[in-house]
This record gives C-alpha cells, structure tokens and sequence, in this order.
C-alpha cells in the first residue's frame, strides 16, 4: 500500500464507482485475486480500475486493445499528480505500465509446428520471443495487478492464451474492464469469464447512468429506406427463380408427396398425439415457427395446440421457406427413391442459391449471398446520411457533432460479377459516404471530413482550413493549388496523431461531420461534444453495439443540456425474400439494448425506437415515409428526449417484462382506461358480470323494493278505508287523487328502477377494462404462491400510440416474467388450455335495467379465456384463479377443457380470441 500512499483519485468518485471498489475490495479480502467488472462507457472504467490497483499496493501493468485506449489510462494516471509516472516499455520498469494486448499476443508462424511435426498444444510457445520475454518478466514481479481494458476482446481471441499466461501468475490480482453487459454474452463466453476470473461486479446499466446525470440523454432513432429502383429490379429479377420453386411447391404433383401433403402429415397430424405441438416446438424451435408463419399466410391448418404469437404473424421468410425445405427434403424426399422425387430435389437445390443458401449431403446450409451485399450497402443508405445529417443540422445548427461510422474506408475486395453495374464498387464504404456528403449543398456547408487508420481526406477548403489548425503540430504536405472535391491530407505522422487532431478539429467547430470507421473511432476514441452518430455498419456483437452508440452518450461540459441521437439507417426490400436481412441485424443491434419511448417507457429492441415496430419484421413499405417524418420530428425534438429520461429522479436499475396490449383491428375496440387505473388499481370494482345480470345487485334495488313494501301498504290502507267506510267521513277531493296517486307512484317506481338498473349495467361494463384482467391473473398468481405481490403491483399506461403496456412493479425479474406469459395466455385465443374460464359481457338498457331489479335479468353473452398455464395444471389452482378472476372480471367456475363440456365450449369459439387485441412480450427499465 506504500507504494501508491501519496496518491490520490484526481476527482470524486461517483456512487457507482464506490460500489464497484467495495465490492472488489470485499472480494479481495475474502480471497479471490480475479474479478469481472462491468461499466457502461462514460461510467469512468479507467478511473475505477487504477482506483482498484492503487488501493492494492503492487505494481501495476495495464492491457487495451489499441493506442488510443493506451493513452487514455496515460492521462488518467498523471491526473493522480506529478509523482504518477507511468511507462509503456515491456521492461515493466515503471510501477505503472501500460501496453497494448499486441504486445503480449504477437504470434511467431514458425512455432505452430514443433520440430517432430506435431502441433504445439501451448499457445504461450507460439509466442514471439518478446511476447514470452514479457511473460517471464510479469511472473517475477510475483504480487503484481493485471487491469485488462475492454476484455471482452479475450473471450474471443486470447482467452486460452489469457488462461495460460494467468497460470504463470499465481500471485497476480486480475481485474478485468467491460462494458459488455454479462448477460450479452454467448453461453462459451460466460463459461470462460466464470473460469478465469469468477462472480461479476455489475455495475449500474446505460440507463441508470443517464439518471444519474454522468452520462447524456439519448434517443434511438431509425431511417427505414428501400433499395433504389435499379437495385429493385435487380433483386426482382433475383427472386424470380425462388419465385417459381414456391409456386411449385405448392402443386401437389410436385413430388409423389406434396410440400403442403407433407407439412400436413409432419406438423398439422404429428403421427397421431405421440409428440404434442409444445414438445415440437421445444424440440425443433425454428421448424415450428416456420410451420406457425404459413399457417399465417393462410397455406397450412393450424396445428392442435398451437398458438399464434406476434413472431409468427408476418408472411414466411426466406429462412422459414429454408427451414422447411429442409426437413421435406431430408425426411421425405431423400427416403422415397422415386425418379419423381429426385427431380424435385434437383429443382430445389438448383434455386436455393438465388436467396443465399446451398442443398448438401446433409441438408440446406446458409451463407453470404449478394443479395445480402445489395440491401446493405445499397446506394439508398448513404443517400439516407446526408437527410439525417441536413436535417441535424436544421435542429441543431452550429453545435453538431455528428459521427458517421462505416465497416471500411474501401472495398478492397473485387465487386462479384454478378453486381456489377448494380452496386459502385465502393458501396457502403467511408470515401463513398464522404464524396456523397461532399457534394451535396446542405451537408458540404458542415465541412465534412474522412478520418480512418490509413486517410486523413475533407473537400479542398476543410482541408486547407484543417492543415491550418495543424500547423505546429503536424508537418503535413501542402494542398496542390486550385485543388477541388474531396482532397487527401498527407504528410510526416502516424494515425495516433492525426486521430488526435482530428477530434480536437471536431470538437472545436471546425467540422461538424467525421466519417469513419467503428475500428478507428471506436473503443478509446473519445469526444465529448459529439450530440449525433450515424450507423452504417454491419456489426451486431453486443460488444460493438455498446461501444459504438458510447461514442455519442459523454456528457459534455460545454452543454450541459446535451442530448444524443443515435441513428440506424436500414435498407428493407419486398422484392426479395432475404430482403429483411438488413432489417434483422437492426433488431439484433438493439436487442438487450435499452432506449427511451416516446411515452417515456425505457425499454429494450426496436420498441424504444417506435412502439409500433415488431423484432419479426419491418413495416410495411407503404409506411416509411410517415416513419421517417415522426423520427425526424423526434430528432429535432431534444428537450423532450431529456425531459422522457427524467434525470435525477429516482431509479430501481433492473429489467421488467411487460406486455405491450394493442387493438387489433380499430381504435375502440378496448375499453379506454381511466386515468386512476392506470396510477392505482387496489380495489376490485363493486359489480362484476354473472351468467344473468350482474353481482351484487346494487343496493338502490333494496331501497326499491321497500318503496314498493310501502305502495303496497298504501293501496292494502285504501281498500281497507273503502270496505269499512271510512272512506265517506274523508273529503271528496283527497279521494278522488288515490287512484292517480297510486297510477303515478307505479310509473315513477317503474322508471327509477329501470333508470337505476341501467345505470348499475353501464357502471359494470364500463369498469372491465384490461387492468381488471391483469389484476385478476395477478391476485391469482399470488393467491397460489407463485408471485410474491398481487393486484395492488400491477401498472397498466398507456404509450402514445394507441396501446398499453402492463407490468406487475417491484418485483424480480423471473416474477416479472411470469406474470406477463400467464397474463398473455389468458388475452390470446384459447387453444389447448386445460382449464376454460367465462367472462359474461353485460349489455346496458333501459329494459335489461327493468329486468335486473325486478330479479329476473337474462343471460349474458359469454367468451371463455384459458387459464394460465401456471395455474392450469392443478384443479386446485385454476379454482384459485377463478376466485381472482370472480372478484375482478367475471363471475363463473372454471371448466375442464378436455371434459364434453369444456370440448364443446373450445369448439363453439373454433380458436377466435376472447378480446381483440394484439399482444407482444417486451422488455422494460425501472
């Protein structure tokens, strides 16, 4: 600890960063020497973990992926004061050095084969001699700290070095710095984390961070475009032969047993009850899916037991066709042999490369397909840049900052034959996007500038007004004169340098665009001012998408109202059937990835860009134009981003799973909720639905029945005055009014009691809503044991656009989760549950509002919801939801579905859902 006594953190530690050290110092303390630590980018990782490293005392070795991280840990030690001195040589003669992972992992060719001809099983004897020299000399530094920047990079390329090379250490503390959420990793990379540095220390995630106020508000955004028409016709003309293979498939002389025959036979019948639908769909994932797609498009019945959910209501997909060509050909086609069936295997293999895919000896394999190519660096897309950045621009004015990123500066690969004239050769790439907005007015005015590992290159005026602003620091070559378009800057220096300047140049207003690529200005590439960042890369790895939309979330000091936007361009085509492609990497960008809705729900996927997009599939095409116009409208919008985020206010920091409740054909076909429902709903309503009227009867009909006690008594008194003659000793006048009297007093108690009937029917109709459903299937989760709150945690808001969205609050998140499957089993159609609930549907009216008081209502409409399948297995349980879903909804006992009855009922709805709406499971922040 003497070591590093004089030393101190340059700045306060935040809250997260405290409790990131106390948990490593609690690990340390118990024993452990390796620990997992995840901080969001901007959380201030470097600070933490020299912060760790200082309090233990021993000398200290830092590892990142490249120099710019390298010389972010530079300058974060030197904050410490002017005796924090730190080294970068592989001598470790410094008590601070920091090297790149490529110092170490510098593989020597020669070594992969020992001298008898075998491979070498250790990677650290494939180690050049520096590499291993750096080994020998880590080992006899004995307690030493390892910090591993960004080691998420060592699960996928020096994780078996990383264990070899920690075995050597025995006395090493090791913490590792992500900003990779753990639950984002593959199930390998877990199990590699888990063995070489144990429990994770988690952090607070992006959102909490922004509440925090350490990080800037940000909005998901997404500009949807189709390929141009050229690429449309080319895509068209690609699809016709797949085109043909399905309208084939769809004969039934096809092969001696049809496609759809055989679907029917594989998946509809099952051979009988020997494997249920659930079991198939456990046991073959896709191929249920699939099947579930074209029963949506209308070609296949729907299986006993099946269920439509929203991933399976959009036409078949290219993969879906694959899929179940797959099986037709290995399970069917290949056993007959029949000539006729060899032939249709020859049709089928010779069309399945028009969509990327390829038929073996082992079934259809996939691959990359020029098509693929087309729609994700179509023309369209960088043509989509110069909109956003114009319209960034318009918002934002002078103080954009805008980042453009790309997979490549060039295409050093040659364009395939089949895209020539289709696509430029340098489609997609970093000069192409410069050039574009280099040449368009609105964006060449911002001073665009290119900025990658190899190229510095701006029109001829930035670059001039650029080599100005390096005069001093940099030697570069002089601008030939009269230079025009998009110019290169050359000179004396090395990528660290110019990245460096470049940065400064961005930040200082002397550009307002940097294009690159995420390599370049990704990890360890920092400014703060940038407020917009634009996606044209192909990356999806949780790693890359974490790090990339960091680029933008910094806050800035200079603007302290600061908000991002991140945006994804994304090519769609409805002329091919893999013209979803670009659209399945955008959803897998942001699944797990949370952003804040337009209503002010932070959730994660695509919802949090519109709640109107679906994970399954795009939009209609008809409809990016209006999309587009809502997110610019949004974009421009920043004041009412931040004021969604509502930073300061208080947070849970954990996952909820929501269900997200939307009309499925009109608006009004669900019940508006009213306001208090939608804040509290504690008390189930006074009167529920019954097979006949409603229970219980309100109270006013007691009241009536006692106002006719008394007409009664009043005409029992008159004809008693009238035999005794009591009546002559009474005036003329007063007994000539008893008759009306009496005529009048009937009518009034007539048409109060259908007045108040009426008015009891409309109070219980009015009250169902889908809070009452939620609350029932809430109450009887807890009621049973499986939740550890009721009614009293469910919150119903709505979202803007015409939905809702439910959750059960503060509960963990495997609760959270449950309550959210049974409450969407019991609002989707009845399939094969085991047990049937009613919900009787009252009808106002005058004349039901007579009937009711008089005790003599009629029966009411009836649909039948399941019972969940938590609560369905067990007679017990499904009676336990039924006396919730009494209380909340609907009077009326559960009914075994597979008794006469129960079939009869199941039948008689033939699968039609109980309330029309459309459902979709999500999931949310708090």
């Amino acid at each position: 600890m003497q070591r590093f006594a004089d030393l101190a953190a340059p700045k306060p530690l935040r809250r997260h960063q405290q409790r990131a050290l106390a948990e490593l110092a609690a690990a340390f303390a118990a024993g452990r020497r390796r620990a997992w630590v995840v901080l969001p980018p901007g959380a201030g990782k470097t600070l933490t973990g020299l912060e760790a490293a200082r309090r233990l005392g021993a000398p200290i070795v830092v590892f990142g992926p490249n120099t710019a991280i390298q010389g972010q840990w530079l300058a974060e030690w030197h904050g410490y004061g002017d005796a924090a001195r730190a080294g970068t040589s592989r001598a470790l003669e410094a008590d601070v050095t920091v090297l790149t992972y490529q110092a170490l992992a510098s593989f020597d060719p020669d070594a992969e084969i020992d001298e008898e001809g075998g491979e070498r099983p250790s990677h650290l004897d494939r180690l050049r001699p520096q590499g291993r020299e750096l080994v020998a000399r880590l080992a006899a530094l004995g307690e030493v700290t390892l910090l591993l920047d960004e080691c998420h990079h060592l699960l996928d390329t020096w994780g078996e070095l990383l264990a070899e090379v920690l075995r050597q250490l025995p006395d090493a503390y090791v913490i590792g710095l992500t900003a990779t959420p753990p639950d984002r990793l593959t199930p390998a990379q877990a199990g590699l984390v888990g063995e070489l540095f144990g429990p994770v220390v988690r952090g607070p995630s992006i959102p909490a961070v922004v509440r925090e106020g350490h990080l800037a508000p940000y909005a998901e955004l997404a500009w949807l475009t189709c390929p141009t028409a050229h690429e449309q016709a080319w895509l068209a003309a690609e699809a016709e032969r797949f085109t043909e293979l399905t309208t084939d498939l769809l004969d039934p002389g096809f092969a001696t047993v049809g496609f759809l025959e055989w679907l029917d036979k594989r998946l509809v019948e099952r051979g009988g009850d020997m494997l249920t639908w659930q079991r198939l769909e456990r046991q073959e994932p896709a191929l249920a899916a699939a099947a579930l797609r074209l029963h949506h498009a209308g070609l296949l019945p729907l299986p006993e037991g099946a269920r439509v959910r929203e991933e399976h209501r959009h036409r078949p997909a290219a993969g879906d066709w694959v899929c179940l060509l797959d099986d037709y050909v290995r399970r069917c086609l290949r056993r007959s042999g029949e000539p006729a069936d060899a032939a249709a295997v020859e049709a089928i293999r010779r069309a399945l490369p028009s969509i990327g895919y390829q038929l073996t000896a082992r079934g259809v394999r996939g691959g990359r397909t020029p098509v693929d190519r087309v729609v994700a660096r179509s023309e369209a897309k960088t043509a989509a840049v110069a909109e956003i950045l114009a319209a960034e621009h318009g918002a934002l004015g002078e103080r954009l900052r805008a980042l453009v990123l790309c997979d490549h500066e060039r295409a050093t690969a040659t364009l395939p034959a089949r895209l020539s004239g289709v696509l430029d050769a340098q489609a997609g790439s970093a000069r192409l996007v410069l050039e574009t907005l280099a040449a368009d007015p609105r964006t060449a005015r911002l001073n665009p500038m290119l900025v990658t590992g190899r190229t510095v290159a701006a029109p001829a005026v930035t670059a001039a007004a650029f080599a100005a602003f390096c005069a001093g620091t940099a030697r570069l070559d002089p601008i030939p004169p009269g230079a025009d378009g998009v110019v290169e800057l050359t000179g004396a220096w090395s990528s660290r340098a110019w990245v460096a300047l470049a940065t400064r140049f961005l930040e200082s207003g002397g550009c307002s665009i940097l294009v690159g690529t995420r390599a370049m200005l990704g990890e360890g590439w920092d400014a703060k001012g940038v407020n917009t960042v634009v996606d044209l890369t192909e990356a999806t790895t949780p790693g890359a998408v974490v790090q990339l939309r960091g680029r933008a979330l910094r806050a800035d000091p200079s603007w302290p109202e600061k908000v991002a936007n991140t945006w994804s361009v994304v090519c769609v085509s409805a002329e091919h059937p893999k013209g979803n492609a670009d659209w399945e990497r955008f959803v897998r960008k942001h699944d797990g990835y949370f952003g804040v809705t337009d209503a002010g729900t932070i959730a994660a996927g695509v919802a949090h860009v519109h709640p109107e997009l679906s994970p399954y599939a795009p939009p209609p095409v008809a409809g990016f134009d209006r999309f587009n116009a809502a997110m610019l409208e949004r974009a421009a919008d920043r004041a009412r981003v931040r004021a969604l985020w509502r930073v300061g206010t208080p947070y849970e920091d954990r996952p909820v799973h929501t269900l997200r409740v939307e009309p499925a054909t009109v608006p009004g076909t669900v019940p508006a909720l009213a306001p208090a429902l939608c804040a509290d709903w504690s008390a189930p309503p006074p009167a529920v639905p019954a097979e006949r009227g409603i229970s219980p009867v309100p109270r006013l009909a007691g009241r009536l029945h006692r106002l006719a006690g008394l007409a009664g008594w009043a005409a029992g008194t008159g004809a008693w005055l009238a035999a005794s003659g009591a009546l002559e000793a009474l005036p003329q006048a007063m007994l000539g009014g008893l008759p009306a009297a009496a005529l009048a007093f009937l009518l009034v108690r007539r048409r109060r009691r259908g007045t108040a009937g009426e008015a009891a029917l409309r109070e219980a109709a009015g009250r169902f809503d889908l809070a009452a459903i939620a609350c029932a299937v809430a109450d009887g989760l807890h009621a049973a044991g499986k939740l550890p709150e009721g009614a009293q945690a469910v919150r119903v808001e709505p979202d803007g656009a015409g939905a809702y969205w439910i959750e059960l609050a503060g509960v963990p998140e495997e609760a959270s989760r449950l309550f959210t499957l049974a409450l969407d089993e019991v609002l989707a159609p009845p399939l094969a549950p085991r047990y049937l609930v009613p919900r009787y549907l009252v009808t106002p009216g005058r004349r039901e509002g007579r009937l009711l008081m008089a005790g003599t209502p009629e029966p009411n409409p009836v649909v039948h919801h399941a019972v969940p399948e938590a609560l369905g297995e067990r007679r017990k349980d499904a009676e336990v939801f039924a006396r919730a879903w009494n209380r909340w909804v609907s009077l009326g006992d559960p009914v075994y579905a597979r008794s006469p009855e129960g079939a009869g009922l199941l039948a008689a709805q033939a699968g039609g859902s109980p309330l029309d709406v459309a459902t979709a499971l999500r999931l949310t922040w708090r």
